[in-house]
């Protein structure tokens, strides 16, 4: 982790706990107070570690995007063809967010865009890797006749990512109540089917 984004053991155990709250509750449960009590510490205990909600959804959501950036690119140096990198990028974020729901409900939950600018930034940042390590892989395939030309990469970057968003929020307003790793893998298919080249 870059110092920026350094924390103690302590911020990471609030973390997790308001990763809870998120699942369970929503934005409107987390509270200090409900974290305080998930816990079991007093409420200027969290003071200490953080000074506000914002800013420990702000870290949970630094960490995702560092944790991203190093998941992706640790599958990718594994793969070489672009199709291959294509499904080992979907196929980790897929596990990844099985494994931890509470970061799918930092990213879509209602009301939560609207409640700060930093918090948008952030979720800009994620964004932002995301793509980083998608669009050489979708150029590469472009160039190599392996994905299809009539679509520029931008708009195929935002097509592919608009319909993981869209799967990772219809997951999400399910409760988690299908499996998304099998789901996804369906999806990735189907995605791959209308992307190649003919």
């Amino acid at each position: 982790m870059t110092k920026a984004l350094e924390i103690t053991t302590r911020q990471s155990e609030i973390i997790d706990a308001a990763g809870k709250i998120l699942t369970t509750s929503g934005v409107s449960g987390l509270t200090i107070k409900n974290l305080a009590k998930e816990m079991q510490f007093s409420e200027s205990a969290i003071y200490r570690h953080f000074e506000s909600k914002e800013d420990i959804i702000i870290a949970m959501l630094e960490f995702l995007a560092k944790n991203m950036d190093e998941r992706l690119t640790n599958c990718l140096a594994l793969e070489t063809e672009p199709e291959l990198k294509f499904k080992a990028i979907f196929k980790d974020q897929f596990k990844f967010f099985s494994k931890n729901p509470n970061y799918v409900v930092a990213v879509f939950s209602d009301g939560l865009l609207e409640s700060s600018e930093k918090i948008n930034a952030t979720i800009s940042k994620i964004m932002q890797v995301k793509m980083k390590h998608l669009k050489p892989v979708i150029m590469e395939g472009q160039k190599n006749g392996d994905f299809t030309n009539e679509i520029t990469a931008d708009d195929l970057l935002h097509i592919v990512m608009g319909t993981f968003r869209l799967q990772m929020y219809k997951w999400r307003v399910s409760n988690f109540q299908f499996d998304v790793n099998r789901n996804g893998d369906k999806l990735l298919n189907s995605i791959l089917t209308l992307i190649k080249s003919k």
